[in-house]
C-alpha cells in the first residue's frame, strides 16, 4: 500500500548526513548480515553513504571496505559524497565500482590480462566456429556462433552446479546432438584467450572469485547495491570474498535482469542463507507524487510479496494523476507524443520516453527529429558498438599492442574478400613473420619464413586437414605501395586484388601511425587515412540503401555526417588522456554507460534504471509488445514484465503518460491495450480476447 504525504518532518540530522529514522537505523545496523529493502526513490544512496560514514566513524579503515555497485557512475557518486565528509584522500582508499571494475583493477595488478568487449571476442569465437563441420544434423539447426557465444555467457552467469552439456540439454534437448562440437569450440576459444591474455567480463569475475577463494578476506565489510540484480556468478564472488559483515541494498520489485542471469531468489532467500540476518525496510519515497506511486503499487501488488513493505509519499503538492494517451495508429502515437513534448515548457533533459522494445524508439526518434527536437538515446545500439567507433578503437588497440589478435581480426575482416577466418590467418602469419610480434611481421618480416601453416576442420567424426597451396606474393605488386610489394602475407591463396589493395592501405596507415603516443593525435590520423575513409564510405553507402537496394543520396550524406559526429565525439573523449593504454581501458569499462548528445531522453527500461525525470512517457503499451509475449514464451515471465513496468513508472517524479496505439497500419496489425493498463485501473473493462 501507499500512504499519502503527511506533515511529519522528512529528515533529521545525523552529523554531516541528513538521514530519516529508517535510513539511520539501517545505516547504523550492527556488523553482520544486513539486507535493506529500498523501494524506488527511498534514498538508498544516502543510506549506503550513511553506512560507510558509520563504519569509518567507528574506526574501520577505508581499505577494509568494498562497495559493489551496478554502474560505475553510482560508485563515483557515492565516493564523492563520502569525500565531502571525510576528505578525498580517505574516500578514495575505499575499493568501489561494479563487480567487473573491481575485479579488473585487482587482476591488472596481479596478472597480465587484456580486457576485451563481447563484440570483439565474438569475432574470434566466430572465426573458430566457422571451421566446424556438423556432419550430423537434426531437424533443428545448430546455434549460430554469435548465439552460442551469448548462450554460453548466460550459462556462466546463471548456472550453479550443472555442466554446460547438462544445462543445454535441459534447456534445449534438440541441441544435445551438437554439444560435443559446441564444447570443442568453447575449449579452443578458452585456450586462445589464455594464450593471448584476453579476458571478457565473465573471465574477470571467475578469475577474481578464484583468487579471493584462495586467501583470507581482504575486506571487513562488503556493501552491495542493487542486490536484486545479482546473478549466481556474482553471488559466488561475494561468497568467495567471505567478509565478516555484509550490507546488501535492493528491491525485489525492481529485479529486471533475468535475461542476464539475475536470480531473484538470491535476494528472496537472504534470510535463509544467513539466519541471523537483519532486514530493514525504507518506506519514505522522496521522488514521485502520490498518484504515480499509487498506480505503480496497484500493478506491482499482483506479484508475490517477498518482504512486506508499504510506501509513504513525502513529496508534497497537488499533482496531476497519470494520463492515458490513446492513438488510432502506431506512428500517430509517436508523432502525437513528439507534439506534446514540443509544447512542454520543461527542460528537454528532464523528459524521458521509455520503451520496452528498441523498435519503439526508432519511430519516436524520427518524429522528434522531424519537429526539430533534439534527443539522446540509450539502451539501443551503444555509441561504442557502432562500426565506425569500434573500428577506430580496434586500430588504436592493435597499434598500441601488436599482440592484440582480436583487434587485428576485427580490422582486417573489413577487407574485400577477407572474412574473420582469413583475417585470423593473416594475423597468425604476421605473428610468425615477426617472431611473435605482428608489428615486426608487417613492417620488417623475417625472410624465408613460411607464413601460413596447415589448418584443420573439426567434424563430429574427427579432424580433417584443409590443404591449400601458397600463391605468388608478387601477383598484386602493380596495385600496391612500393615498400609493401611482394610481402609474404600476400601469398594467401584466397586473397583477391581488392583484399591486397586493402592490406596495402592498412600497411600505409600502420607505417604512419605506429609511433604516435597521443590518443587524440592517433584518432585524427586514423580518421584522415585512406584506409579508414575507404571503410566509412562503404558504411555510408550501406546505410543509405532503401528496401529496393538503391542508394538514397540524402541518406548517404546524412549517414556520413553522423559518422563524422561520432568521430568528433570520440576525439573529445580522447582529449582527457595522454596515454593510449589508459584511454582504451577507460573506453572499454565505461562504454555500457555512455549515451550521446542532449535533449529528450529515449531510454529502454533497463537503461532507465536508477534515473528520474519530471515527465515520463511509457509508450507502446499494447498486449504482445508490453508485456512482451514472445520473450515470455521463450522463458521469461509475466512477473518480470510487471517489474519492468513498475521500474518504468517509478522513474517519473511529477507527470506520467501511458500510451498505446490501436493499430499498426504498415503491418496491418490490430492491438489491444496492455494488461498492465487494466491492472493500473487506467482502463476499466478488459476486452474479451485480451
Amino acid at each position: 500500500m501507499v500512504s499519502k504525504p503527511s506533515n511529519i518532518p522528512a529528515y533529521h540530522q545525523n552529523k554531516k548526513l541528513h538521514l530519516n529514522a529508517e535510513q539511520q537505523e539501517a545505516a547504523t545496523a550492527p556488523k553482520g548480515y544486513n539486507l535493506i529493502i529500498a523501494s524506488a526513490g527511498t534514498g538508498k544512496t544516502s543510506t549506503i553513504v550513511g553506512r560507510i560514514a558509520h563504519l569509518l566513524e567507528g574506526g574501520m579503515s577505508p581499505k577494509d571496505i568494498l562497495l559493489l555497485t551496478f554502474t560505475n557512475k553510482a560508485s563515483v557518486e557515492m565516493i564523492e559524497r563520502v569525500s565531502r565528509i571525510f576528505g578525498e584522500k580517505e574516500a578514495k582508499q575505499i575499493e568501489a565500482g561494479t563487480f567487473h571494475a573491481v575485479a579488473y583493477r585487482y587482476l591488472k595488478e596481479h596478472f597480465k590480462i587484456a580486457l576485451k568487449q563481447p563484440r570483439e571476442l565474438k569475432i574470434l569465437f566466430k572465426s573458430i566456429a566457422e571451421r566446424r563441420i556438423y556432419a550430423q544434423r537434426s531437424t533443428t539447426p545448430p546455434y549460430s556462433p554469435q548465439y552460442l557465444y551469448d548462450i554460453h555467457s548466460l550459462y556462466l552467469n546463471s548456472q550453479k552446479e550443472q555442466s554446460f552439456e547438462e544445462w543445454i540439454t535441459q534447456k534445449s534437448p534438440e541441441q544435445a546432438l551438437y554439444v560435443p562440437i559446441y564444447e570443442g569450440i568453447i575449449d579452443e576459444f578458452s585456450t586462445l584467450k589464455k594464450e593471448y591474455g584476453y579476458a571478457d567480463y565473465n573471465d574477470l569475475l571467475i578469475m577474481y572469485r578464484d583468487a579471493m577463494s584462495k586467501q583470507t578476506s581482504p575486506y571487513q565489510e562488503v556493501l552491495c547495491d542493487e542486490y536484486q540484480d545479482t546473478n549466481p556468478l556474482q553471488d559466488s564472488l561475494i561468497n568467495a570474498i567471505n567478509p565478516t559483515s555484509l550490507f546488501c541494498v535492493g528491491d525485489y520489485d525492481q529485479s529486471i535482469y533475468a535475461f542476464n542471469g539475475a536470480d531473484i531468489s538470491i535476494i528472496s532467500n537472504f534470510t535463509q542463507k544467513y539466519p541471523q540476518a537483519n532486514v530493514f525496510t525504507l518506506k519514505k519515497n522522496y521522488r514521485s507524487s502520490y498518484p504515480i506511486l499509487d498506480l505503480a503499487n496497484r500493478v506491482i501488488q499482483k506479484n508475490e510479496r517477498i518482504y512486506e513493505k508499504s510506501l509513504e509519499v513525502v513529496k508534497m503538492g497537488d499533482y496531476a494523476p497519470p494520463k492515458l494517451l490513446v492513438y488510432d495508429e502506431l506512428f500517430l502515437q509517436y508523432q502525437g507524443i513528439a507534439k506534446r513534448i514540443a509544447t512542454s515548457n520543461y527542460s528537454l533533459d528532464d523528459i524521458a520516453v521509455i520503451f520496452r522494445n528498441n523498435a519503439s524508439a526508432d519511430g519516436c526518434e524520427a518524429s522528434l527529429r522531424e519537429m526539430g527536437i533534439p534527443s539522446r538515446r540509450k539502451g539501443g545500439v551503444s555509441f561504442f558498438d557502432t562500426k565506425e567507433v569500434s573500428l577506430i578503437l580496434d586500430i588504436c588497440s592493435l597499434l598500441y599492442n601488436p599482440k592484440d589478435m582480436m583487434a587485428h581480426i576485427h580490422t582486417l575482416s573489413y577487407g574485400g574478400g577477407i572474412g574473420n577466418s582469413i583475417a585470423k590467418d593473416i594475423y597468425e602469419a604476421l605473428n610468425l613473420l615477426g617472431n611473435h610480434n605482428a608489428k615486426d611481421g608487417l613492417l620488417s618480416p623475417i625472410a624465408g619464413v613460411k607464413p601460413y601453416a596447415l589448418r584443420a576442420k573439426n567434424t563430429q567424426a574427427g579432424l580433417f586437414d584443409d590443404f591449400f597451396t601458397l600463391q605468388n606474393s608478387a601477383r598484386f605488386d602493380d596495385f600496391l605501395p612500393k615498400n609493401f610489394c611482394s610481402h609474404p602475407i600476400l601469398s594467401h591463396p584466397k586473397l583477391t586484388k581488392d583484399g591486397a589493395v586493402f592490406l596495402g592501405r592498412f600497411f600505409a596507415l600502420y607505417q604512419k601511425c605506429h609511433t604516435l603516443k597521443s590518443p587524440l593525435e592517433l584518432i585524427k590520423s586514423i580518421a584522415n587515412s585512406k584506409f579508414f575513409k575507404h571503410i566509412i564510405e562503404i558504411l555510408g553507402i550501406e546505410r543509405a540503401k532503401n528496401k529496393e537496394g538503391n542508394i538514397d543520396e540524402n541518406r548517404r550524406v546524412e549517414a556520413m555526417e553522423k559518422i563524422d559526429r561520432k568521430i568528433a565525439l570520440l576525439g573529445d573523449l580522447a582529449k582527457n588522456y595522454h596515454d593510449i593504454g589508459r584511454f582504451l581501458n577507460a573506453m572499454i569499462l565505461g562504454s555500457s554507460e555512455a549515451s550521446e548528445g542532449n535533449g529528450v531522453n529515449l531510454l529502454s527500461i533497463h537503461a532507465s534504471k536508477g534515473l528520474e525525470f519530471r515527465d515520463v512517457y511509457i509508450i507502446d503499451l499494447m498486449d504482445g509488445r508490453f508485456p512482451n509475449r514472445k520473450l515470455i514464451a521463450k522463458g521469461g515471465s509475466i512477473e518480470e514484465e510487471r517489474r519492468l513496468f513498475y521500474v518504468a513508472i517509478t522513474r517519473a517524479k511529477e507527470n506520467l503518460y501511458l500510451s498505446y496505439a490501436k493499430k499498426d497500419a504498415i503491418k496491418n496489425i490490430d492491438y489491444e491495450p496492455s494488461i498492465f493498463l487494466y491492472e493500473a485501473g487506467m482502463i476499466k473493462t478488459m476486452l474479451t480476447n485480451s
